[in-house]
């Protein structure tokens, strides 16, 4: 039961943290590789933070993954070349619903003789001058409180599981929630401050087992298991809230 269910876990498809790197074009580009018991080929893709990401078919391994890679870097080339996609984001006025610790609750504007505020949940967000798009302010506003919350929260859950940590810094990842370095930096996206709190604890401790095992082995899923019985349950939610990220 126990060997099926490492077995299940470690065919997910999971990103790693990059470990290692293409020479494209004289410029070093991050390389990760995805697991995807689905998938029948190996692909590769760009992502928007200029990783380049290699899915792995169940039968295939990490070596013929990264040689596949290194066939493709023409392709890579060209696709670093071409300018960014510009994507405008969705306005948010008064009214619309925002996620924070989980649940839905709509942003209030108001106007008083000193100005304007924002409103949502327990927050109050100062404008400088009266806007009708309240997105800036209001995402500012939360990347603040999660470079505030997200560091010692890290650490405390590093302390418990016994893991050092060298660095926390709080980022705006476009591709994934956190990520590890073999130097023990952890970057945790701002974002988590709009998920619940049990989902903020399952990437930091995504995170922090990595600090044990740089990879995405059986051995490494075990030890999230472990530390984390709810990874399941914090896994679903993210799926079905991945449009967080975008």
């Amino acid at each position: 039961m126990q060997l099926d269910l490492f077995s299940r876990l470690l065919n997910r498809v999971r990103p790693n943290a990059p470990s290692l790197a293409l020479r494209v074009g004289g410029a070093e580009v991050p390389l990760e590789f995805v697991r995807n018991p689905k998938a029948r080929r190996y692909i590769l893709r760009l992502m928007p933070e200029r990783v380049a990401r290699v899915t792995v078919p169940r039968a295939g391994n990490r070596a013929d993954a990264f040689a596949f890679a290194q066939r493709q870097t023409a392709w890579l080339e060209k696709q670093l070349a071409k300018p960014p996609r510009t994507h405008r984001a969705t306005e948010w006025r008064h009214g619309t619903e925002i996620l924070f610790r989980g649940e839905r609750v709509p942003l209030q504007l108001e106007t008083h003789a000193r100005g304007c505020v924002v409103k949502f949940a327990d927050q109050i967000v100062s404008l400088r001058q009266t806007a009708t798009n309240l997105r800036l302010a209001a995402e500012r506003h939360l990347w603040r409180l999660a470079a505030k919350e997200l560091p010692p929260r890290l650490l405390e859950l590093a302390a418990q599981l016994h893991v050092t940590v060298k660095r926390v810094t709080v980022r705006n990842q476009r591709s994934r929630w956190g990520s590890c370095s073999r130097a023990g930096t952890i970057s945790l996206n701002w974002r988590l401050v709009q998920t619940p709190d049990f989902v903020r604890d399952y990437i930091c401790v995504h995170e922090l087992m990595h600090r044990r095992e740089m990879n995405h082995s059986a051995r490494y899923w075990r030890h999230v298991a472990e530390a984390f019985p709810r990874w399941e349950e914090a896994e679903a939610w993210l799926k079905a809230n991945g449009g967080l990220l975008r």
